[in-house]
């Protein structure tokens, strides 16, 4: 049953705090909030400030981000409502004013805590800091604000790696976050280091282990405010809003396609046939505005969870992404490319090695002798290690299959009226992969590389060279095996 007032109505008037503001959801959060929800009164951003500008300065840069594009035309007064509140996270009080605090504590109502570290293998002692410590000095911002009517936490649906079926449900850390907050306090590097990996297990990474903790952290302000957690899993390019294929930043997927598009990466471990998890940006940001909405309008005791995935909805693996991605590379192809965009992904860790030395490692090499040979600097290997590394930590994700239910999530438009699920739709059945992953290659071009679409025809022109030469060497290399195997073989028998 829809409640008994609609999304934007629910917001109009309402006074909005974010963390995270600056990154790939908080940027889609904003600008949905000030399109659909015209009618708030104002929101509050946590930004870092930045050496040599004023906060006005530093608003503007955000503002003209091309996630706002359509805003900039159609609406440009809605970022009168945009405030910046000078801070950080690591910082003691988050950095924040006394001034500032106050005014927050006195006019917030709703709070959307996005702000997170997403390296995978940042050290402990920061990931803690950001992550957990982070949260808590926002709970406790939270704590004393008066009209707060939600507060709403961003985690990963991949916060309990172990688990095979994760559950909307929250699940208690391994340890109390409080005495991991302790532990990173006074232990020195070595002796962190040395723990580490004990401590995180059985997570693979910081950032899953320190996500669980945060979750826990969270769940022990139950009943003194409202709370959701969204549990996104694998966010990735924008379906539909604000442009088709937005995306800002090269992580995960994106890297991935931008990497093997370049001709950079030419292998990767992965199994076929697991499915690829994945959720576009946009409906993630729209998941977590109706999840806020709602648990407002609800105030349960308890905590809500929401796990924002695919769970075999419109299910799409991890070979047919990568296909898709081959073929329409070759419609926006990029600017720049170390070769024609080739190899293709291995089940097998000893194939996918042996491809990483032949296919990754040795031509590095050899481009970076050319290079010293000519007296310019040299930049291949060092590029490929951190393609290398950078697959390391992906391969955990492609190698293994998870299983997340869903069925809030799922409920999340019976609970609206059918107007407010055609502007904030969260159904992902209605994506057609092959369509979708074409404007992800084109926004990937044209967003986070930066290239004019007017570069196309030259670049498609190059594209056709690339292929061309790249049968050449794969003939010469052949033909060089079948001259050495018959040259031998005569050799034998005469």
């Amino acid at each position: 049953m829809a409640p008994s007032i609609g999304v934007a109505e629910f917001y109009a008037g309402k006074t909005i705090f974010i963390t995270g503001a600056t990154g790939f959801m908080g940027k889609v959060l904003i600008e949905k909030l000030l399109r659909c929800c015209p009618d708030l009164n104002k929101i509050y951003l946590l930004m870092r400030p930045k050496r040599g500008q004023s906060t006005k300065e530093r608003l503007d840069d955000f503002m003209h981000c091309r996630v706002f594009d359509h805003l900039q035309e159609q609406s440009p007064k809605s970022f009168d409502k945009l405030h910046v509140i000078k801070g950080d996270v690591l910082q003691e009080e988050l950095g924040i004013s006394n001034q500032d605090w106050d005014m927050l504590q006195r006019e917030t109502q709703i709070v959307f805590h996005c702000a997170a570290c997403v390296r995978f293998d940042m050290f402990i002692r920061d990931a803690v800091d950001m992550n957990t410590v982070g949260t808590m000095k926002v709970l406790k911002l939270a704590e004393g604000m008066k009209k707060l009517e939600v507060f709403l936490h961003v985690s990963t649906s991949y916060c309990r790696c172990e688990v095979k079926v994760l559950e909307e449900r929250l699940y208690p850390a391994v340890h109390r976050p409080q005495n991991i907050m302790q532990c990173v306090k006074w232990m020195d590097d070595d002796l962190l280091s040395y723990l580490q990996p004990k401590l995180i297990e059985p997570q693979p990474n910081t950032y899953a282990y320190t996500k669980s903790l945060t979750e826990d952290l969270v769940s022990q302000h139950a009943g003194k405010f409202p709370i959701a957690i969204a549990r996104p899993s694998i966010v990735t390019a924008a379906y539909k809003e604000p442009m088709p294929g937005w995306v800002d930043n090269m992580n995960g997927p994106t890297g991935l396609l931008v990497g093997a598009g370049k001709g950079v990466i030419r292998t990767m471990h992965c199994n076929e046939d697991y499915l690829a998890d994945v959720i576009p940006v946009d409906m993630a940001v729209n998941a977590c505005i109706l999840l806020a909405h709602i648990t407002a309008l609800e105030k349960p005791k308890e905590v809500r969870i929401c796990n924002i995935t695919q769970s075999g909805q419109n299910p799409i693996t991890w070979g047919q992404a990568l296909d898709m991605g081959r073929v329409h590379v070759q419609e926006f192809p990029f600017s720049v490319c170390l070769w024609y965009p080739g190899g293709s992904p291995k089940s097998s860790r000893v194939q996918h090695l042996l491809s990483v030395f032949f296919m990754h490692l040795l031509p590095a090499y050899f481009v970076d002798l050319l290079l010293f040979l000519t007296g310019q600097k040299t930049f291949m290997i060092k590029i490929q290690k951190r393609v290398n590394y950078g697959l390391e930590v992906l391969q955990y994700y492609t190698t293994k299959e998870w299983f997340f239910e869903n069925d809030y999530y799922r409920s999340l438009r019976n609970l609206i009226s059918k107007a407010d699920d055609e502007i904030f739709y969260t159904n992902i059945e209605v994506i057609h992969w092959s369509s979708y992953i074409r404007n992800y290659m084109k926004g990937a071009r044209e967003y986070c590389c930066k290239e004019d679409p007017a570069t196309l025809p030259q670049a498609r022109r190059l594209h056709k060279q690339l292929y061309y030469l790249d049968k050449a060497v794969q003939l010469t290399i052949y033909a060089l095996i079948a001259y050495f195997i018959y040259y031998y073989i005569i050799r034998f028998f005469s």
